[in-house]
């Protein structure tokens, strides 16, 4: 099966993404848009690997602190749009982590540098390149929990379901 290691947003910055994706379209941007429940920020991407329990054991070993990232801007990188987050210290330390752990382990990922974002639209066709600054103002997106998703082809294009997540509690400190 296909896997990846993905940040959910919270259903308040679902239904932001989904409004700016709305505004995309209204300023005449075709392509294929992200279906709004497939919207994430892949960590790592793991790729065919037929043993999910043993990903899971790997995220439990490496801690990690809840935080707020912050969506900064909307990118056109190639033929995609993509809604960047700002480099965050906590998540950039977590994702070298994470690939040592998952090296150490023997499980095979994709060791592409990592670049915060959530993909927006694939596929674009634009004729005019639209100004989209003002789509989005600085937007904190909550974050206590990592996922490991499976990524299928369904008729409609792929679906990506959670089959595993791991939830954080914040430290309080006395």
């Amino acid at each position: 099966m296909r896997l990846f290691i993905a940040f959910l947003p919270d259903e308040e910055t679902r239904q932001r993404l989904e409004d700016i994706q709305r505004s995309m379209k209204e300023k005449g941007i075709r392509g294929r848009y992200t279906d709004p429940f497939n919207l994430h920020m892949t960590l790592l991407f793991i790729g065919e690997y037929g043993d999910p329990d043993h990903v899971m054991d790997v995220l439990e070993e490496i801690p990690f602190e809840p935080c707020a990232l912050t969506l900064s801007h909307i990118e056109r990188m190639h033929d995609m749009y993509l809604c960047i987050v700002k480099d965050n210290d906590e998540v950039s330390t977590y994702v070298r982590r994470l690939h040592r752990a998952c090296a150490e382990q023997e499980i095979p990922f994709d060791r592409k540098s990592f670049l915060p974002h959530i993909t927006l639209l694939r596929k674009a066709d634009v004729n005019n390149e639209p100004n989209l600054s003002e789509l989005i103002q600085e937007q904190t997106m909550p974050v206590s929990a990592i996922s490991l998703m499976k990524s299928e082809r369904g008729k409609n294009g792929m679906v990506y379901t959670e089959i595993g997540r791991i939830e954080y509690i914040p430290e309080h400190h006395e």
